[in-house]
């Protein structure tokens, strides 16, 4: 019998720019134990399955996240494979219907092994926006409501008629707390240039994309400290794939999350992944309220528990965990 399915709540009216209109709606408790308890637990992984041996392994990853009653929700910062493996449509299909045996909702921001890299010979030669387009068809086929067998609704980025592509870009409550994942990725954010794409990189196109994406990113970073500060959330977690570090590509980013993160003054949770080591940063640039923490990468044996408490001072705590052996 799954776990009693997560509350989520929704924001009442549509998005008509970069900022959502004040005031949320009552989603409707999905399970019997959804709204109840001081505090609640996901599960977080990114960087998975990387190749044939950890797509094997998957399953018994799953079933341990499944078996944990308290875990009521999963999040995946990103790269369903790894760089050298194909960007076919049935690789990253086969994967997806992994992530589907997950009994609670799965929420997933796009890494760049799932579509910026795709340019590598190794990884099939693809054209990345195109790569782009089919991971969004595919991974986000209803806008508005996640993966996992028991999905959830959540408010989508793609509502606002300035950033209708952002399908990816999602943001929902729980427990008073803002979540919101925001479309970062390794590479330089699709800085990088497409090396290996069959006739050369393609700057103009690869450029524009990036410069629609920020935008994006900066908009849906200010609406979820807007919706926090309205409602008076006591924290607020942010789920990208790459740190935003003060290289190029990642600067403005970094500069608006510090920034609305010093003036916001309680609990942010900065998660990513990309760089494959578990570790976690408080103060992060300089900001006491700012954690950053990052997930396990290349692996399928061990994940992060993370439970959220609203009453208390640091609001979010984590775990590490491994997978027992078959």
């Amino acid at each position: 019998m799954r776990k009693s399915l997560f509350a989520a709540t929704l924001i009442a009216a549509s998005l008509t720019g970069g900022i959502a209109a004040p005031g949320f709606a009552d989603a409707g408790h999905t399970g019997a134990q959804s709204g109840r308890g001081s505090s609640f637990t996901f599960a977080l992984l990114g960087d998975t399955p990387y190749g044939a041996a950890q797509e094997a392994a998957f399953p018994l990853l799953v079933d341990d996240i499944n078996a944990d009653r308290d875990v009521k929700l999963v999040l995946h910062a990103g790269d369903v494979k790894s760089g050298s493996s194909s960007c076919d449509d049935a690789h990253l299909t086969a994967t997806l219907k992994q992530y589907q045996t997950f009994a609670d909702p799965f929420v997933l921001t796009p890494g760049d092994n799932d579509w910026t890299d795709c340019h590598r010979a190794a990884a099939g030669g693809f054209l990345p926006t195109e790569r782009l387009d089919f991971f969004r068809r595919t991974y986000y086929p209803v806008a508005g409501r996640t993966l996992g067998r028991h999905p959830m609704k959540v408010e989508t980025q793609a509502r606002d008629r300035h950033h209708r592509d952002y399908v990816e870009n999602v943001l929902f409550t729980e427990k008073r707390v803002v979540f919101a994942t925001v479309h970062v990725v390794g590479s330089a954010n699709n800085l990088a240039p497409w090396a290996e794409l069959p006739g050369g990189d393609r700057p103009e196109l690869r450029l524009a994309e990036f410069e629609a994406r920020e935008a994006a990113a900066l908009d849906w970073i200010d609406n979820a400290f807007d919706i926090a500060r309205r409602t008076h959330a006591p924290g607020v977690l942010l789920l990208l794939q790459a740190e935003p570090t003060q290289t190029e590509g990642f600067a403005a980013i970094r500069e608006r999350i510090v920034e609305r993160s010093r003036a916001y003054g309680k609990p942010v949770l900065l998660v990513h992944g990309d760089e494959h080591v578990q570790e976690s940063e408080p103060n992060y640039a300089g900001v006491p309220n700012l954690t950053r923490l990052e997930t396990f990468g290349d692996t399928a044996s061990q994940w992060l528990s993370v439970t959220v408490k609203p009453k208390s001072p640091e609001v979010f705590t984590w775990e590490q965990r491994t997978v027992p052996a078959a």
